[in-house]
C-alpha cells in the first residue's frame, strides 16, 4: 500500500501546499493515512521540463526531517507526480522508491501483484534483455513498469498514439497475470504513468480521487495563487490522490476504470473492461 498523487496543469504551477501543508497533506499521509496506515518506507517526487523528468527520491519517512518539504517547496511544474510508499514487496531501500523513470517515461503504483514470487519470473521471461538487466531493486512495480516499456520497445503497444489504449494492455496482462498465478486474489493496480506531456493512469482496488480546478484562485491554504497566469490563457488543473487532500469537493474515480487528463476536457475516465466482479470494499 502506497500513496499516489498527480498533478496536471496548463501552466507551471506551485503545489507545495497540497504536499506539504493542506489538511490531508502527503506528508501528512506518510505518517498515517485516513486508514490509520504510515507510508513510511521512502518518497519520491517527479517533476518535468523541456530536459525530462527531474527526480528525488529517498528510502525514509517524507515526514522525517525537512527534505521532503523542502523538495515540495522548489517545485513549479505543469506536471508533478509524488509517490509516499508503505512497503509490501521489497524493503525500504532507493532502488525500490518510487516513481521509477526511464527516458521520459516516469511511472508509479499503489497496490501489489498477490504471489509475485511466481509472477516476477513470468513478468521477466517476457521482457526484452535491456529492461530485464535494467532492474535494480525487488518491487513488484519496478518490474511492471521494465514490463510496460518492453511492450514499447516491441511495438505491442503505441502509446504515442493511444496512451490509454497502452495502459489497458498492461493492466489486462497484469490482470491475467493475477487470474492464473493467484487464483482468488485481487490485484491491486493504481497507478500514473507520464510522458512529461500527457498523464494516465489506472484505479483497481484501491482508492482514487480528483479535484479539477479551473480558473485562477487564491489557495484555501495559505491565501495565494499558485501560478505567475498569462491572462490570455485559460487556467486549469487536475489532481488525483489516493485520498482527497484538501476541503475540496473530490470525486471518486470509479473502482475498474482508466484515466487520461486533459486541459480542454478535464480528467475522462472510462472502464477497464474487466470481466470478473471486482472487489466491492477496496483496501487503502
Amino acid at each position: 500500500m502506497c500513496r499516489l498523487y498527480g498533478f496536471f496543469g496548463t501552466e507551471p504551477t506551485k503545489v507545495e501546499c497540497t504536499l506539504v501543508h493542506a489538511q490531508n497533506a502527503l506528508i501528512s499521509q506518510s505518517r498515517s493515512d485516513l486508514a490509520g496506515y504510515s507510508h513510511s518506507h521512502g518518497w519520491g517526487v517527479a517533476t518535468f521540463d523541456h530536459a525530462g523528468p527531474d527526480i528525488e527520491r529517498q528510502a525514509w519517512a517524507a515526514y522525517h526531517g525537512e527534505h521532503f518539504a523542502r523538495a515540495a517547496a522548489q517545485i513549479y511544474s505543469r506536471l508533478v507526480i509524488a509517490h509516499v510508499r508503505r512497503a509490501t514487496v521489497g524493503g525500504a531501500a532507493i532502488e525500490n522508491t518510487h516513481p521509477f523513470s526511464d527516458g521520459r517515461w516516469v511511472f508509479a503504483h499503489n497496490g501489489t501483484v498477490p504471489n509475485f514470487a511466481d509472477i516476477r519470473p513470468v513478468l521477466r521471461e517476457r521482457m526484452t534483455p535491456g529492461h530485464r538487466q535494467a532492474i535494480q531493486g525487488e518491487t513488484d512495480s519496478e518490474h511492471v513498469f521494465r514490463y510496460f516499456l518492453t511492450l514499447v520497445e516491441t511495438g505491442a503497444v503505441d502509446p504515442e498514439a493511444d496512451l490509454a489504449g497502452a495502459i489497458r494492455r498492461l493492466v489486462g496482462e497484469m490482470y491475467e497475470l493475477t487470474e492464473k498465478h493467484a487464483p482468488g486474489k485481487k490485484l491491486g493496480f493504481n497507478i500514473i504513468l507520464s510522458d512529461g506531456q500527457r498523464m494516465a493512469g489506472s484505479r483497481l482496488n484501491r482508492t482514487l480521487h480528483y479535484v479539477d480546478r479551473q480558473g485562477v484562485y487564491d489557495c484555501e491554504i495559505c491565501g495565494f495563487p499558485h501560478i505567475h497566469h498569462d491572462p490570455k490563457a485559460n487556467y486549469r488543473a487536475i489532481v488525483v490522490a489516493s485520498e482527497p487532500l484538501t476541503h475540496e469537493e473530490w470525486i471518486e474515480i470509479p473502482n475498474g476504470s482508466i484515466w487520461q487528463m486533459s486541459a480542454t476536457d478535464g480528467i475522462i475516465v472510462d472502464s477497464l473492461g474487466l470481466q470478473n466482479d471486482l472487489q466491492n470494499t477496496v483496501p487503502v
